[in-house]
């Protein structure tokens, strides 16, 4: 069954998150413990009330236990973990209650700031809830009074997490079982802005007080030369800044840094918040108007208009400082959606990485 999608996204697919294919597979194994039954498929209710069906990859006892797991599909929506294999082991325990534990490919979380503590398995809070009422109900009907050990797996899941946050949230060993409604809603890029969130609040309850949110690795290794900051201090927002300024609108932190090409930046100046090409363009005009301001001719405003891209415009407004206005407005934009107990400045660069515009703290 698919959830409803909402107007704009019709001719896209929902997929479903790693939390509600751990919930799937864990009900399933613990299913042919209690029910003695093999499944091949398995319906969970997901917390708004939605009822999907997932297909199992098996389905068998174990020497300790029983196991199984179903593919991972997220829908439209790009994700590391699209199609990879998420399995749960369970064990059945005289101790009431349900125990959680990291398989291979799930990782093990180290720092505070996250929603699980230092030392448990990167199982986040609405999975955890979601695999305990449903192994719960089935208790219930079975009649089974103990409780349950549960190891959630994913296959190449430490080979993933290097392409996640997850390194510099101090989640080591794999990914996070994540989710907090079970579906991944089409180009929402959900997990991608949770990591984010994340990453902000594991600086926070370690007292940092400046961060830096790059679009990607040219201008993280800039602003990483720059300051001597702390690899958490250090945000991967990609296209997302939305994500960061409306995260500190309602959770400040004293001093944040935006750096990224300057197309992206551009887009920031004026007034995108999602940095994505599927989203918003560079708006060539825009340039224009603002090397215009700084005094460039006629003849270079229409060549700049015509540019083929951002890049090629602001090398034919050479001599001007219109990198720095571009900060000074994208600066602007993000002033107006943060409290002012936050300082912003931002920070263009090519693509190599080199400074092209700076809009400062002041």
């Amino acid at each position: 069954m698919r959830p409803e999608t909402p107007e704009t996204c019709q001719s896209l697919r929902y997929g479903y998150t790693t939390g509600a294919c751990a919930t799937a597979a864990t009900l399933a194994a613990a299913h042919r413990l209690l029910a003695n039954s093999e499944l091949d498929r398995v319906e969970i209710t997901l917390p708004r009330g939605q009822r999907p069906v997932f297909g199992l990859e098996y389905c068998r006892l174990t020497a300790t236990g029983a196991e199984a797991a179903t593919i991972k599909d997220a829908g439209d929506d790009p994700d590391v973990t699209h199609g990879a294999l998420i399995f749960a082991q369970v064990a059945l325990s005289e101790s009431p209650g349900v125990r959680f534990h990291a398989g291979p490919g799930v990782g093990t979380v180290t720092r505070p700031g996250l929603p699980i503590p230092p030392g448990e398995p990167a199982i986040n809070p609405t999975p955890r809830r979601m695999m305990t009422e449903h192994l719960l109900r089935l208790a219930t009907e079975q009649g089974y009074h103990g409780g349950f050990e549960v190891t959630v797996g994913i296959e190449n899941g430490a080979e993933l997490a290097l392409k996640t946050l997850n390194p510099r949230l101090g989640i080591v060993g794999g990914l996070s079982i994540l989710g907090t409604t079970g579906i991944v809603r089409p180009f929402s890029c959900s997990a991608y802005i949770a990591s984010i969130q994340q990453a902000i609040e594991v600086a926070r309850a370690n007292g940092l007080t400046h961060i830096v949110a790059c679009t990607g690795a040219a201008s993280e290794h800039t602003l990483r030369s720059h300051y001597a900051l702390p690899d958490m201090a250090l945000i991967e927002m990609g296209d997302f800044a939305g994500a960061v300024l409306k995260h500190l609108r309602r959770a400040p932190i004293p001093r944040l840094t935006l750096a990224g090409g300057f197309g992206k930046i551009s887009k920031l100046a004026a007034g995108h918040l999602d940095l994505h090409s599927r989203s918003s363009s560079v708006d060539l005009a825009l340039l224009a108007v603002e090397a215009a301001a700084l005094g460039a001719d006629v003849a270079l405003q229409e060549a700049m208009r015509a540019a083929n891209t951002s890049q090629q415009a602001l090398a034919w407004a050479a001599g001007l400082p219109l990198g720095d206005r571009i900060c000074a407005l994208a600066r602007d934009q993000a002033r107006a959606i943060l409290p002012p107990e936050v300082a912003v400045e931002v920070w263009a660069t090519d693509r190599a990485g080199q400074p092209v515009g700076h809009a400062g703290f002041a």
